[in-house]
């Protein structure tokens, strides 16, 4: 990605797709290159586009805070906080890749879809639709919020504003021509040859049942302390010692503490997400569609188009999901546990700020391992050296 944003930035070359997938060809459009490369137009510096995706994720944690501040207790705001923008999930990915910026369309998708359940609105519906043709052009994990979509105006709890919806749909196919023109040309890039779905078909994942299985299992991992092996296995701790004997003590007394931590809260999602089941189970279907509805339930009724949408693309699909191919549902796997929280801290006002500082505590300790020693990070080497060597590499440095 940052190669095509110093095309772009440098020699005015905007490549009209993205990365390669995984089982398909190149992501269709030009946004991965224009979220790279306007940012380096203002200032010609790697840390310009990750300005900008922190910026981004900013604004998701905004738009999640304005939906989440109406429907919960004030406490649950800094719950989410804290187990979202903290969150070692979150944080990890904090690079220029492109599942980095799914979340701030997630939280777009969201809470145009919460301002759209009452009323018809031109803006609420060309923007969330938005959200999905901006997260197609991103990644392929996108129909799972066109699924979420069809699930809520199934169930009536969003009202659409066609004339809005159609704009946004001219917008988005404007915006693709450039990558449908060179598809016709160029046909290496709608299909990816020699990939790991060779030989598979759509529905294979559902047909094999494991790949639907791992799709849940990463469901509730996300809202657990359960992460990404690359922080889990990633640390040595050879900074620490030269002594063999300590480093290894650290290392098997982190890992224990990471799985320890991980297998509880893996339980606890589970329990929580149950409990949310329970509590929407009666309301899934339309045949309450008349029963009024909280704020909380409607949320709920998100999580379970999402759920449904995650469990049903896993089940088409042709290869087996790894963690980055559904972050797009990260934040929204958050939201059973704040609904069992938010119930919890009803009886227990007094024990959740503890809880919670032993949880922040708990973050910043995983954070700090994970930024300066693990797979993907070093406390030795420096982005942005690494990303002038490898752009000067690429013959992109700026012209004298």
């Amino acid at each position: 990605m940052l190669i095509k944003g110093y095309m772009g930035a440098i020699q005015d070359i905007w490549l009209s797709y993205g990365n390669t997938a995984s089982s398909l060809g190149n992501v269709p459009g030009s946004l991965s290159a224009y979220i790279i490369g306007a940012p380096l137009k203002i200032w010609l510096s790697p840390w310009a586009p990750m300005g900008f995706l922190i910026f981004l994720h900013i604004g998701s944690f905004l738009l999640f805070d304005s939906v989440i501040k109406k429907i919960f207790d004030p406490q649950i705001r800094l719950v989410f906080m804290v187990i979202y923008w903290l969150n070692p999930w979150f944080l990890f990915e904090n690079t220029l890749w492109n599942p980095s910026y799914l979340s701030f369309f997630t939280a777009l998708h969201f809470w145009t879809a919460f301002q759209m359940q009452h009323k018809k609105s031109f803006l609420y519906s060309f923007l969330h639709l938005l959200a999905i043709g901006m997260a197609m052009q991103l990644h392929y994990s996108w129909p799972i919020l066109a699924v979420i979509s069809s699930f809520l105006f199934y169930r009536g709890i969003i009202k659409i504003h066609w004339l809005g919806l159609i704009t946004s749909a001219v917008v988005i196919l404007i915006s693709l021509i450039p990558y449908l023109q060179e598809s016709l040309i160029n046909q290496g890039i709608p299909k990816n040859e020699g990939n790991e779905s060779d030989g598979r078909y759509i529905g294979w994942g559902g047909v094999h049942v494991y790949p639907v299985l791992k799709a849940f299992y990463y469901w509730l991992r996300y809202a657990s302390f359960l992460f990404t092996n690359k922080i889990v296995l990633g640390a040595s701790f050879n900074a620490l010692s030269a002594n063999t004997l300590v480093q290894t003590v650290t290392l098997y007394s982190w890992r224990g503490l990471l799985f320890a931590m991980g297998g509880l809260s893996l339980l606890f999602t589970l329990k929580a997400n149950y409990a949310a089941w329970i509590k929407i189970k009666p309301f899934i279907t339309r045949k309450n569609a008349a029963a009024e509805l909280s704020h909380e339930k409607w949320l709920l009724l998100y999580v379970v188009g999402t759920l449904f949408a995650v469990l049903l693309s896993s089940a088409l699909s042709p290869i087996i999901f790894s963690f980055w191919h559904l972050l797009i549902v990260f934040p929204i796997a958050l939201f059973p546990v704040l609904s069992f929280v938010n119930d919890w801290a009803k009886n227990n006002e007094k024990k959740l700020p503890k809880y919670l500082l032993l949880i922040f505590c708990y973050f910043m300790l995983v954070n700090l391992v994970a930024a300066n020693d693990s797979k993907k990070y070093s406390y030795s080497l420096s982005y942005s050296q690494q990303a002038m060597a490898y752009i000067q590499e690429q013959n992109l440095q700026e012209p004298d």
